[in-house]
């Protein structure tokens, strides 16, 4: 009773294509994944009827600095080792955002009931306070995420996006029949990954603790042991801010505390600041649904079970509702054990929101 949700790509370029094509800064590519796609889509016709294009892919952002971490899983290319980084990022950007319209125009010629969205890891940019200037850093920072939402929700790839290009003196490599993909392969729900909120840089912050995502730390929130805030009232306010922007269903695909549990000598692990967090992200949710009218598909940790890291290649930071035996040296067992979460949110789905 299960409704599956498929993820065609996450963080995964197959090595050949990078080292043949140079990777998502080739259109071979897109043509590749496209055939990839359809295979999926023949294959689970009829099986699966909700399909995510990409995860994350708005984390590479050709007008600032990108570490190597980012650009590295979302396109397979290193940001260092870019030779022109913001003209390769812009390209991969446009790219990455065309085959994704492609895919949910081809998704629902294949099977009409498939349902297409496209993940996007979002974070609220708040300002360092009410100053007009301040505000506006704010907007801008926060603005810079959605430009392959614009693209992939509207109908076209955004002018505005363009013209910031053109400023930059980069020029977007197109070819006819775009404009016709971004127009009919616009996308049926949104994807958001959520973990933390932001303060936007300001003039002064010299010196300020700086954000995984961009930005500063907000000294208004806690924070979990690896500098993430932790602002539940920041999900209801991106949903608010996704929602009435596009008007379309919106799906919690990720949401989620790294944290380091400790085994117990009777083999539990009492995580209940794991369970703090979610329930308080949750009655968030329910917030955004019941009083401001959100429509929302469901709401998916990350993850039920622990694992690497992506951020930080470790195993004690870990996620799960699952206890997995395995250290950061390679030892243990890889024996499960479900953590007093488990139990937890079983009632939780059982009850529903």
């Amino acid at each position: 009773g299960i409704e599956p949700i498929v993820t065609l790509y996450h963080f995964e370029l197959p090595l050949r294509l990078l080292e043949r094509y140079g990777g998502w800064r080739s259109r071979k590519v897109v043509d590749l994944y496209l055939r990839y796609c359809e295979t999926m889509f023949r294959a689970l016709k009829g099986q699966v009827k909700l399909w995510v294009t990409f995860n994350e892919m708005n984390h590479l952002d050709p007008q600032t600095e990108a570490s190597d971490i980012f650009t590295y899983m979302i396109s397979g290319v290193k940001y260092s080792g870019m030779e022109h980084p913001a003209r390769e990022l812009a390209q991969i950007g446009y790219l990455m955002t065309l085959a994704g319209v492609k895919a949910a125009r081809l998704a629902r010629e294949i099977d009409p009931e498939n349902r297409v969205g496209c993940v996007f890891g979002l974070t609220p940019v708040y300002p360092a306070d009410c100053a007009p200037d301040h505000v506006m850093d704010a907007f801008l920072e926060m603005e810079r995420q959605f430009y392959q939402v614009d693209a992939m929700c509207r109908g076209a790839f955004p002018a505005y996006r363009e013209q910031e290009y053109r400023n930059m003196g980069i020029r977007l490599e197109k070819e006819d029949g775009d404009e016709a993909d971004f127009r009919l392969g616009t996308l049926d729900f949104i994807g958001v990954n959520y973990y933390s909120s932001s303060v936007a840089h300001h003039e002064g912050d010299e010196g300020a603790e700086e954000t995984l995502f961009g930005g500063v730390q907000n000294p208004y929130l806690e924070q979990s042991k690896w500098g993430w805030a932790i602002d539940p009232v920041g999900l209801r306010y991106i949903l608010n801010y996704v929602y009435k922007r596009y008007g379309l269903p919106v799906l919690v695909t990720e949401n989620g505390l790294g944290a380091v549990d400790q085994v117990e000598a009777d083999g539990t692990v009492r995580d209940d600041y794991r369970i703090t967090y979610l329930e308080r992200h949750i009655g968030e949710l329910k917030k955004a649904v019941r009083l401001d009218g959100v429509e929302c598909l469901g709401y998916l940790t990350w993850a039920p079970i622990d694992l690497v890291s992506a951020t930080t290649g470790e195993m004690k930071k870990r996620y799960g509702f699952i206890y997995v035996d395995r250290q950061d040296d390679g030892s243990g067992s890889l024996a499960r054990t479900r953590k007093k979460s488990f139990e937890w949110f079983q009632k939780v789905i059982e009850k529903g929101i």
